[in-house]
């Protein structure tokens, strides 16, 4: 028997489920912004034009504002769209009310069942009692709620090149449209992206595993993996006898070697689109990235994640020393995405001993020298085995300079709001000292061994743990510049993430790890 649906009616005032401050002017004066238009100052694709008195402006597109259109206007703020969902759209006014079935529009408030027929492929729509509540009787071979998902739906290897109907998540989830208000970067959306546009369908545009979508979990964004079956490989039966022949090959086996290949090289299947970012780390796109996990010593209780880290050699994770615990065992996970889920790619490795720095000290205003290190357990110096998704990040030979974009990544533990189980990943801007000890920031609290850094994808998201890496490129090459230390509150306005200082330490943490050598 379908299921019957039915939409109870009530009208309110649609605004962003997220509680995403846009405005992000707070950070951009922070930021000590250079006055030439090379490498562009403008975001969101604005266009800079250099001043003859000096300095420059930003020509924003449409919706962006600010000294570098960083301010988004969210034209569906205010908008009352009933039982629908606001969606941004390519021309003015920029927004429509993209109504559940059976609601009409312009905004969503009548009903009328079956008029027009939801049900595609043929499928029959039947009233129900009431004139919001129908069922679609599909023909042989389809299902969906509209009749919408055919026989032959499914996708091949990792679902990038899957086109088809499924609109819901394996546990039963409705997929937000990808031109949903709560995802504000999708303003700027190219229909045909990845298989992108206005409508609510699985896709998978940024190489992860599988078709995935948005959805709206307590209020707020989140994705998950789609209801979508994977396609079968025909059998392929040979047309002539095959003989096999049993060879034997002697095989010499050269022992693998402490140290990897490379540092700070990333594979990641490609670029990852805007539109997620802070939102879903691509697959292999952090290999450094480390989860600590601990359990009480003595206990038998499943780890727990509780850190983060990264990878500095085969047998060494650096950590944040305020994450240590005598009266925990602790191990470490390497090549994961998923905190709840088995992956094949995942290596999990016991610690052997931790070392917190010998200076570190934990005062009312901030965490100094937060740094420490984690040996590994493994033969002969062999702990971590390289592979796409587990490499080192390299250690920095100097600093960066302000205002350099670095990114942040982790599952979002902090001491007062739960984490993601899927591995999350932010863009920050570096912050001069001087900016972070101003008086409405953090003061005098800061030494030469933190730095502070700022998000930029609105104030609501926490994507780095404790002791996770905030790592910057250069020619294809990422450091480990910043251990994720402290801050007063996640997110807040003026209270910008506040790092250790990795090239701080750095004869600290060779001096570690010649232990090894």
């Amino acid at each position: 028997m379908t299921d019957m649906y039915e939409y109870a009616y009530y009208d309110y005032t649609e605004e962003p489920g997220v509680n995403i401050d846009f405005d992000i002017s707070w950070l951009i004066d922070l930021i000590q912004s250079l006055d030439e238009c090379d490498p562009n100052p403008c975001l969101n694709n604005g266009v800079c034009e250099n001043l003859d008195s000096g300095g420059y402006t930003c020509s924003c597109p449409e919706l962006y504002k600010g000294k570098r259109c960083q301010k988004f206007e969210n034209p569906c703020k205010n908008v009352k769209c009933g039982q629908g969902e606001c969606v941004f759209t390519q021309t003015a006014p920029f927004y429509e009310c993209k109504c559940k079935a059976p609601y009409q529009g312009p905004t969503c408030r009548k009903a009328a069942a079956c008029r027009p027929n939801p049900c595609l492929n043929g499928g029959t729509c039947k009233k129900g009692r009431t004139r919001t509540k129908f069922e679609c009787i599909c023909p042989s071979g389809y299902s969906g709620k509209f009749c919408q998902v055919g026989p032959n739906d499914c996708y091949e290897g990792n679902g990038e090149s899957y086109r088809g109907f499924v609109s819901e998540t394996a546990d039963g989830k409705d997929c937000l449209p990808w031109n949903s208000h709560l995802i504000p970067t999708s303003a700027n959306m190219t229909d045909g992206e990845g298989g992108l546009g206005p409508h609510s369908y699985c896709r998978n545009p940024d190489g992860d595993s599988s078709p995935w979508c948005f959805i709206r979990k307590r209020n707020k964004l989140d994705w998950h993996y789609c209801n979508i079956r994977e396609c079968q490989e025909p059998e392929t039966v040979p047309t002539v006898p095959v003989i096999y022949e049993t060879t034997t090959v002697l095989v010499t086996q050269t022992p693998p070697s402490q140290a990897f290949a490379q540092c700070g090289r990333p594979e990641p299947g490609r670029a990852i689109a805007r539109i997620f970012r802070g939102k879903k780390a691509l697959p292999a796109a952090h290999p450094w990235q480390a989860s600590v996990q601990y359990r009480v010593r003595g206990s038998t209780k499943d780890f727990k994640h509780i850190c983060g880290g990264i990878l500095v050699g085969s047998c060494w994770v650096l950590t944040a020393a305020h994450c240590l615990n005598d009266m925990h065992e602790l191990q470490v996970e390497l090549g994961g995405m998923l905190l709840d889920k088995k992956e094949e790619s995942e290596q999990i490795i016991s610690v052997e001993k931790a070392l917190m720095h010998e200076d570190y000290k934990q005062t009312p205003d901030a965490l100094h020298n937060d740094v420490a290190m984690l040996k590994l357990k493994g033969p002969k110096g062999q702990c971590a085995k390289e592979t796409r998704y587990v490499k080192t990040a390299c250690l920095p030979s100097g600093p960066f300079p302000d205002s350099s974009e670095c990114t942040i990544s982790g599952w979002g533990l902090t001491e007062t709001e739960q984490y993601s189980n899927q591995l999350l990943a932010a863009k920050v801007h570096l912050i001069p000292k001087a900016s972070c000890n101003d008086p409405s920031v953090y003061g005098n609290r800061l030494d030469n061994s933190m730095f502070c850094a700022g998000h930029l994808e609105g104030a609501d998201s926490c994507q780095g743990d404790s002791g996770g890496p905030l790592t910057c490129e250069k020619n294809g090459t990422h450091y480990v510049y910043g251990v994720v230390s402290w801050g007063d509150m996640c997110g807040m306005k003026n209270k910008p993430g506040v790092y250790a200082r990795v090239n701080h330490f750095i004869d600290w943490i060779v001096d570690k790890l010649r232990t090894d050598m």
